[in-house]
């Protein structure tokens, strides 16, 4: 067993959730080693190419981690060793939610600044500019919409992705949510909530509501707190200095101050140490892949490393 492999006690726990079949009815590899071969990527960074012989052939390896990546059995593997923690009574459910953004490799990045219909339109309105701004604008659009799509985006530190986390007490990740770098924190909160769902080991619907929510000040909008209000969760988030100006100017129709838990607040440290944690696998660190369906696999084999050895 090399550094960094699975043990025989995260094994036994892992291998009950795996799939049995293979792909068209055949046989999977061994999963223990294509597993381990994953786990050897993701923490060194490599090139899919330069991995050990002793994880087998590194299409295989690459192959199965695309596909797990694809249609979601990381996701599951996720789901499923935390619905063992929360049977066993081991989730803190005082979720924290921040954001880190990540830098993308050279060869993440698209080399053509827009694909073939974009390119096309994008000639089009180069000889209409002057005619036709609306074309313009809808190209700009389109241009947008392909780059959301792949995930990374253009910001101070070049292209990017931020990685949206929220983590229960114990600084584990319970949800991952990836956007391009510029796009900012506040209007990610309720997606990220949304996606919180712990299955349940018996029967009953899976907990989605956390018990309390810590955030900083770039979740401090009215829309937010409405939600949060509006589900029945409490929350601890502070309130920036230029809300608190323009409701203090409003008099009695600004409304009332908003409560603030110094103390409580204090335990947000705990997203910024869950931050760390998946930060720590150099493929999470940077990103390398391309396609976005790929990266956020990536990202939730670190989480769910970061489950079986907590």
């Amino acid at each position: 067993m090399g550094r960094g492999d699975l043990t025989n006690a995260e094994w036994d726990r892992l291998e009950s959730f795996l799939p049995r079949g293979g792909a068209r009815g055949g046989r999977w590899s061994d999963h223990r080693r294509v597993i381990n071969g994953v786990l050897y990527r993701v923490r060194t960074g490599v090139q899919w190419r330069d991995l050990p012989e002793r994880f087998g052939p590194w299409e295989t390896v690459y192959k199965r981690h695309r596909r797990w990546s694809a249609d979601g059995t990381w996701q599951m593997l996720l789901s499923k060793g935390q619905a063992a923690e929360d049977a066993a009574g081991h989730i803190d459910r005082e979720v924290s939610v921040d954001s880190t953004a990540v830098r993308a490799h050279q060869h993440a990045a698209d080399a053509r600044k827009a694909p073939p219909a974009a390119a096309a339109q994008k000639g089009v309105h180069a000889r209409t500019n002057q005619v036709d701004p609306v074309l313009r604008k809808l190209t700009l659009r389109l241009e947008e919409v392909v780059r959301s799509a792949n995930a990374p985006g253009r910001s101070r530190g070049g292209f990017t992705t931020k990685i949206h986390l929220a983590a229960d007490g114990r600084c584990r990740p319970l949800t991952v949510l990836l956007t391009p770098g510029h796009y900012g924190d506040g209007p990610q909160l309720q997606p990220v909530l949304e996606q919180v769902s712990v299955p349940r080991s018996g029967v009953g619907r899976p907990r989605s509501r956390p018990d309390h929510v810590l955030a900083d000040k770039a979740y401090t909008s009215r829309e937010n707190r409405r939600y949060l209000r509006r589900r029945g969760i409490s929350h601890t988030i502070p309130e920036r200095l230029d809300q608190r100006r323009h409701r203090r100017n409003r008099g009695s129709q600004g409304g009332r101050p908003t409560g603030f838990d110094r103390e409580r607040y204090k335990k947000r440290n705990t997203v910024e140490r869950a931050i760390n944690r998946p930060k720590g696998f150099r493929a999470v660190a940077t990103r390398y892949e391309k396609r976005a369906y790929t990266y956020p696999g990536t990202v939730t084999v670190a989480a769910l490393i970061i489950w079986l050895r907590t």
